[in-house]
């Protein structure tokens, strides 16, 4: 059996996307897989459905308190050594943690897997199924949906700063670059990202999504480390794929394995 991989999934108001995310998660060719839902002080419906989903899902509330304190107490209650992150609008591709998870249990020196992104708009309702129209051609971009994350990278790293409503991830990430986190990325599509008039960066501009801030947090940080602001490291691409691991070893145990 596979290291436990532990899914936080925060959720504001999100009732009408919150279960596909979950089958998207419970749909991957892995396992063991615990879910923590986090519900940042919704109030719609998706107290109730949270509770009543199937499979290794756990329900946290909190008064709200943004997305950055919601994901920190899912890791905060994670049992599993990996962690990734779905927000309840988005939908992982079925095959997402078998092919990050072969980088990270065949070496032990990565720390972080990230994967391309397909942009997806939300259409019409079809048999109470919502339709998606995928929106040009999958793309790289910091996004934690893409990721899976050791456990111990927040150990060295930090969690996600609560005092940010906006960018909080890519803080954490320039963060984890300045800590010298190794980091891979795949072409692999590893998150659908669903555009839709609920979107919580949708009609926000650049200050207000924090860009400026989180720049200039990183080279403040640089600046005080070694008296200037240093370049980051790149992101970097691995000299092989999934399909060249070495004949003879054996994959990731995957669901119904012993």
């Amino acid at each position: 059996m596979g290291p436990l991989v532990s899914v936080v999934i925060p959720v504001f108001n999100g009732e009408v996307f919150l279960r596909e995310a979950v089958q998207s998660v419970l749909a991957q060719n892995y396992s063991p897989v615990e879910i923590i839902i986090v519900d940042d002080g919704s109030t719609d419906g998706s107290a109730t459905l949270a509770r009543g989903l199937p499979g290794p899902v756990r329900y946290l509330y909190q008064a709200n308190s943004g997305p950055a304190a919601a994901r920190n107490r899912g890791i905060e209650h994670a049992q599993g050594s990996l962690i990734a992150f779905a927000d309840a609008d988005d939908l992982w591709p079925a095959a997402k943690l078998e092919l990050q998870l072969t980088y990270l249990i065949r070496d032990p020196s990565i720390e972080i897997v990230m994967g391309r992104i397909q942009q997806v708009r939300l259409s019409e309702t079809v048999n109470g199924k919502t339709q998606t129209e995928k929106l040009g051609e999958p793309a790289f971009s910091v996004n934690l949906g893409s990721a899976v994350i050791r456990k111990s990278v927040f150990d060295r790293v930090g969690l996600f700063d609560e005092t940010m409503r906006y960018s909080e991830d890519v803080d954490w990430f320039m963060r984890a670059r300045e800590a010298g986190v190794a980091i891979v990325t795949i072409d692999d599509v590893t998150l659908f990202y669903r555009q839709h008039e609920q979107n919580m960066t949708r009609g926000k501009s650049t200050s207000e999504l924090n860009v400026f801030k989180t720049l200039k947090k990183s080279l403040d940080r640089r600046r005080e480390s070694s008296g200037f602001a240093s370049a980051l490291p790149a992101f970097p691409t691995p000299a092989s794929t999934v399909q060249d691991i070495k004949a003879g070893e054996s994959t990731p145990d995957t669901e119904g394995s012993e």
